[in-house]
């Protein structure tokens, strides 16, 4: 559509006054466009080294102010010096230094900017095309200085379906970074339940040891008092070597366990030299969870649930913006033009344009929207699935873990009983001094089966906390993120 009204003045003084028209217009463009330059963002480098990288990494420890400050930040004093680290603590320093935390941080706000892109309208153009033509006979000036403007205009509410799609990617984006969060917790927890288990051990295995020595010795004396063979004497050099092997492999366990934990953490293993560990966290088990209850509620904390359910929101919104594009946007273009060649002769236009829908109906798009909210459906269901399999599973193993470690608790006082009933009839001279060394075996054997129970009963509540998202020691009023969801948790920038 386009409107054109046109007047004429044959004098040279409005072919002069009509040329500073369109010289004025022409410097009002370029001071509006030289402003909007200068307002534009610059580009700031920002370099990326591997060796400084490996520098910060190495400076990282226990110690350092920014952690103390973020600790504090949440809640939480640092540890003394001396005092031992608890699982709260070692979880927001984890927090501080993974790098995976920073990763889904970036992604968060990568996807809150595109907020700012979706909510963007379409910027008006303007465009100037001057004509030079000295070829008309009598000519009073050879410029045509033609000048036209373009506004878009979007129809059919596509902003606000674009607006809407991004935000339920964001919010999907912040239940990615909960998410990784729990997954940094769930790392550390069984980083700390493994040295927990290989420190235990060690000293369990430490302690056998030295009893099988002692058992050899007593058997080298009776050996050489004739009253056992060589062949006993042997059996026993056999349990001790095993034992030091036992031990060996348990010290070597517990260095893994060190190196794990300072992965966990983000941390160079030197950080963690003279640094102590509290357990206490290991041994609290809950007692009362019902399959109904857990799985309720997974299912509605779980960061992946949540953030399927917003990817599932997001596709809605652009199945929507993707009908909406079947209605074409207007585009708006009014337009001057001067032609000194007619002694002056100014033209003024109004254009309006817009796409005829004859040969597509945006077919295509919609179907691929509809596809992907079809797909983003799928995902939700099968992680709603997953999660509650994997509740079942867990449950299961729990129940299973607690109910051994009763059992070995129970064997294990036995045995106690057993070890203080033998020592007696020792002092008192009924049984010889291989009885108690037998006694002591069989209770560090119970001590070492009971430990075995504990981590398996602790492993499985891992599973559990996982298959939830959600520290069952806590109070249920207050989980929701794996560190203390009762008080905000402030990440590091």
């Amino acid at each position: 559509m386009l409107i054109r009204a046109r007047s004429a003045v044959g004098s040279k003084l409005a072919v002069s006054r009509g040329w500073h028209t369109a010289q004025a217009a022409c410097g009002w463009v370029f001071l509006v466009c030289a402003s909007q330059l200068a307002a534009c963002a610059h580009f700031q480098p920002q370099p990326l080294s591997a060796g400084a990288g490996v520098e910060g990494f190495e400076s990282r420890s226990l110690e350092t102010p920014g952690l103390r400050a973020f600790l504090a930040a949440n809640h939480l004093a640092a540890p003394s010096p001396g005092a031992a680290w608890s699982l709260k603590a070692l979880t927001l320093t984890a927090f501080y230094y993974q790098p995976a935390l920073a990763e889904a941080r970036a992604r968060l706000l990568a996807a809150q900017a595109a907020r700012i892109s979706a909510g963007e309208r379409p910027n008006p153009s303007i465009s100037i095309a001057p004509a030079y033509d000295a070829g008309v006979p009598g000519a009073v000036h050879p410029w045509i200085v033609p000048l036209s403007f373009e506004w878009p205009i979007e129809t059919a509410g596509k902003r606000g379906y674009r607006l809407a799609a991004a935000r339920h990617l964001a919010a999907a984006a912040r239940w990615d970074l909960v998410g990784t969060a729990w997954q940094v917790r769930s790392r550390l927890r069984a980083a700390l339940l493994d040295l927990y288990a290989a420190h235990r051990s060690e000293s369990l295995l430490d302690r056998e040891e030295s009893t099988r020595r002692s058992v050899l010795r007593l058997l080298e004396g009776q050996l050489r008092a004739g009253s056992v063979s060589s062949y006993e004497v042997a059996q026993a050099r056999i349990a001790l070597d095993r034992a030091t092997l036992a031990r060996q492999a348990a010290a070597a366990r517990l260095r893994q366990a060190r190196i794990a934990l300072a992965a966990a953490l983000g941390v160079p293993l030197r950080a963690l030299d003279g640094a102590r560990f509290s357990f206490a966290d290991l041994q609290a088990f809950p007692l009362a969870l019902t399959r109904p209850q857990v799985r309720q509620r997974a299912l509605l904390d779980r960061a992946d649930v949540r953030a399927a359910l917003e990817r599932y929101a997001a596709s809605q919104s652009a199945l929507q913006l993707q009908i909406a594009r079947q209605w074409p946007d207007i585009s708006l273009g009014p337009g001057f033009a001067w032609n000194p060649q007619l002694a002056g002769d100014r033209e003024w236009e109004l254009g309006l344009s817009l796409p005829l829908p004859v040969r597509n109906h945006n077919q295509g798009p919609i179907a691929e929207a509809r596809a992907r909210r079809a797909l983003a459906a799928a995902h939700f269901l099968t992680v709603q699935a997953d999660a509650i399999a994997g509740i079942d599973s867990a449950l299961a193993a729990y129940d299973s873990g607690r109910a051994q470690l009763v059992t070995a608790d129970s064997l294990l006082r036995n045995l106690g009983r057993q070890l203080r009933s033998v020592e007696a009839q020792v002092a008192a001279g009924e049984l010889q001094p291989l009885d108690l060394a037998d006694a002591r075996l069989a209770d560090e054997a119970g001590a070492q089966s009971r430990l075995d129970a504990l981590v398996r009963a602790q492993q499985a509540l891992g599973q559990l906390e996982d298959s939830m998202q959600s520290p069952l020691t806590l109070p249920h009023v207050c989980t929701r993120t794996g560190v203390d969801p009762c008080e905000p948790l402030s990440l590091p920038r």
